[in-house]
């Protein structure tokens, strides 16, 4: 191999999917935390009854989010469950 060229890396497609969509359940927090700080930014747009009702929404949506794609994850294959933790 020559000094300027790195060697591509592959990764199998089922473990990089499974990888983004663990870095999606990640990042729902900040999502709500974003949508949750909206209404801030309303200025009297209708009281805090539509505020109100947009949290919730938001609070409902963010649970079925979460539930949909945990649904799709797989759990880790252990890499040597024959061996100790202790080595």
């Amino acid at each position: 191999m020559t000094p300027g060229k790195e060697r591509a890396v592959f990764l199998a497609r089922a473990s990089y999917r499974q990888r983004r969509l663990r870095d999606a359940l990640r990042m729902l927090p900040v999502l709500g935390v974003i949508l949750w700080l909206l209404p801030l930014l309303w200025r009297g747009a209708g009281g805090t009854g539509i505020a109100v009702q947009y949290v919730f929404g938001v609070w409902v949506f963010l649970i079925v989010l979460a539930a949909l794609l945990s649904r799709r994850l797989v759990p880790d294959a252990p890499d040597d469950a024959g061996e100790d933790a202790d080595g």
